[in-house]
């Protein structure tokens, strides 16, 4: 499937569920090297980054516990400008190595608004793992870990990531025309 349409917009692929796969798998490898004989809390931000999270974790050989939460900043195909969370962490961090695992950071709004409320309960450690990464859009500073890919600032849907609530379960990652 070369081009999918999403509502009114025509999108074309532009990363393949391979490159996608053997990514995910690389970034679980290097979490793996880092946290061998640690167990850390991976919190999922949803709803974008399920996916993302489900097959990181199916490359995970360390011990690792997972919670999702849900934040969301985006309307349509801009940011509202504003953090909602949707769904609360409900976890105790104090002492825990943390890694927040995100679909996508493009602004960076979004973590730069919710990581003091986590850094306020005390994590042992706190990485950032991040399937997609629009530097050229980033706005906060913010220190990614782990990225699968730096990508230009345009529009995509596709595995997790939506357009108005559809696009989610495409296996691909694609691209506004």
């Amino acid at each position: 499937m070369g081009t999918v349409k999403v509502h009114d917009k025509t999108f074309e692929i532009y990363i393949t569920e391979a490159e996608i796969q053997q990514r995910v798998k690389e970034i679980a490898e290097q979490i793996n090297k880092d946290y061998a004989g640690k167990r850390p809390l991976f919190i999922a931000i949803l709803n974008g980054s399920f996916m993302f999270a489900a097959d990181l974790f199916k490359h995970l050989r360390i011990e690792a516990e997972l919670c999702f939460i849900k934040l969301a900043s985006y309307k349509g195909m801009k940011s509202s400008g504003k953090v909602v969370t949707s769904i609360g962490l409900e976890e105790d961090l104090f002492g825990k190595e943390v890694i927040i695992v995100e679909d996508i950071v493009d602004t960076g709004k979004t973590l730069h608004n919710f990581l003091p409320k986590l850094m306020h309960q005390q994590p042992k450690s706190m990485k950032i793992t991040a399937l997609l990464h629009k530097s050229a859009a980033t706005e906060y500073p913010l220190t990614l870990d782990y990225v699968g890919f730096d990508i230009p600032n345009k529009f995509v849907v596709g595995y997790g990531l939506d357009y108005d609530g559809l696009g989610r379960n495409l296996k691909e990652i694609y691209q506004v025309i």
